[in-house]
């Protein structure tokens, strides 16, 4: 079956007329595994995708069935979510629950960057700096970009009405300035050919001083900086201090307070408390999706600085009444945010957790990293090169990188785009759906692995059987594709 291809497309176009021998072959692979009955279905590699959500634990179910057949105005719940936080990271910062995580980012967003409707005279427009880095269709796409050729960036990785789904949020008269991680890498691949985000290479430090340029050139219009909150190699936040801070996040925190902006930071794939620390990086509001990795229901949390939390939370209707009270839950611009008083229940069980027993789900990560490094072991020898596996404290979730797969030319394990993530031309998660798991995010040749979907007890800890079956059957699929793909004989 091996097979040699001059150029990476005609490898993907090979990819894309054997796809049936592929999934069927996977489907095989996954049975042999273990993958049967019960389980298909019942099983995946995360439970912090938005089309599957994670199982929740017992006490947060319980506390959710607690509220919801009691009299309780939400207010009372807005006061206890702060009191958990602030017991956490000090008086000077505040916290605030919305419906998802990018009402969150869309709350930030056009309460602190984006410039003011009223007033005499032309509306003045305005800018903030984001790196292109991974999730650009999030945290990156409540502007315009700039420069122009940026413009297609987002474009096809939205499904709802308007420019493809983009131009329904961009804030109004805002702009994104796109900055390139000084060592990060652009190549193309994917059977929707798209440039992929390579940025395992990235430095921290000279990244800084870019954005400390680009910053003067706009000095103008500047009105805020943006990055993920993740802390592995393939976002880019490998380069860290001695604490295990990335250079590249604390850096942003410091410019933020150099020109007087704020500074926004998405962490989706993150938890309070146990990751990223807003008071290591300076910024102003960090946000979270906590159903993906926090064992939450659906919602999203706010965690800032006092001053713009106060900007934040008026514009969300739960900082306190006109006629003067310390807390309201009532109408405001960003009403639609509400996430409801179950979900605040939720959100503060599963924070309480995670505050008060952090080693639980700090060694199902551990568990976790372990049998992808014993899994990674059964892969054929020629496949094994150019792999960088580890660990995420931030995402409690375990990183597999493999671009370097594709060092010095040579062709390696087929990359795809996100573009092929939306399309459906995904072979790799398109695999693991035909095996029976729940997929996990996988594009960029960077895939993460997470718990949650069928591999924990109620209390949070990891079941070692339908873990290891999940992650085997991965790389059996990994395997099969460089077959395919003309790596194997």
């Amino acid at each position: 079956m091996a097979k040699k291809f001059q150029f990476r497309y005609q490898m993907y176009k090979h990819l894309q007329a054997n796809q049936a021998g592929i999934y069927a072959e996977c489907r095989q692979a996954a049975e042999e595994v273990g993958i049967t009955g019960e389980w298909k279905g019942n099983v995946g590699l995360t439970g912090a995708v938005s089309g599957c959500h994670g199982l929740l634990g017992r006490k947060v179910e319980d506390a959710m069935n607690d509220v919801a057949r009691k009299v309780l105005p939400s207010a009372v719940l807005d006061e206890r979510l702060r009191d958990v936080v602030k017991a956490y990271y000090g008086d000077e910062y505040d916290a605030v629950l919305v419906n998802t995580c990018e009402a969150g980012l869309n709350t930030a967003f056009d309460v602190l960057c984006m410039p003011p409707t009223l007033g005499r005279g032309e509306p003045y427009r305005a800018r903030y700096l984001a790196p292109y880095e991974r999730h650009t269709h999030h945290q990156a796409a409540y502007g315009r970009p700039f420069p122009p050729k940026y413009k297609e960036v987002n474009a096809e990785r939205g499904e709802a009405a308007g420019e493809y789904g983009v131009q329904g949020k961009r804030a109004f008269n805002l702009d994104t300035v796109y900055v390139r991680p000084v060592g990060a890498e652009y190549p193309c691949h994917g059977i929707k050919n798209n440039p992929i985000i390579h940025l395992s290479n990235v430095d921290g430090g000279k990244t800084v001083d870019l954005f400390d340029t680009i910053a003067m050139r706009h000095i103008d219009t500047l009105a805020g900086l943006v990055c993920v909150g993740y802390d592995t190699p393939g976002y880019g936040y490998g380069d860290q201090d001695a604490e295990g801070t990335p250079v590249l996040q604390k850096g942003l925190g410091d410019l933020a307070l150099k020109y007087d902006i704020p500074f926004i930071v998405d962490n989706a794939w993150g938890v309070p408390f146990i990751g990223t620390d807003i008071r290591k990086i300076g910024c102003d509001v960090i946000i979270y999706s906590m159903d993906k990795a926090s064992g939450a229901p659906t919602c999203g949390l706010i965690i800032g600085k006092e001053e713009p939390m106060v900007l934040m939370r008026r514009a969300l209707g739960v900082h306190g009444a006109r006629y003067g009270t310390l807390s309201s839950h009532g109408k405001a611009a960003y009403v639609g945010f509400d996430p409801g008083k179950e979900a605040l229940a939720g959100a503060i069980a599963a924070m309480q957790i995670l505050k008060e027993t952090p080693e639980i789900a700090l060694q199902a990560t551990q568990d976790l990293y372990r049998i992808c490094l014993e899994e990674f072991e059964l892969l054929p020898a020629s496949l094994k090169p150019g792999w960088n596996i580890c660990m995420s404290k931030n995402s409690l979730a375990v990183e597999l990188n493999y671009f370097d797969t594709w060092k010095h030319n040579e062709a390696g394990i087929p990359v795809f785009s996100i573009e092929d993530m939306y399309a459906g031309s995904h072979v790799l998660q398109n695999a693991m759906s035909q095996m029976g798991m729940v997929p996990t995010i996988a594009y960029d040749a960077n895939i993460f692995v997470s718990n949650g979907i069928g591999n924990l007890d109620e209390e949070g800890r990891l079941m070692e059987k339908p873990t290891r079956m999940s992650i085997r059957a991965m790389f059996k699929a990994i395997e099969i594709i460089s077959r395919y793909a003309g790596l194997l004989d």
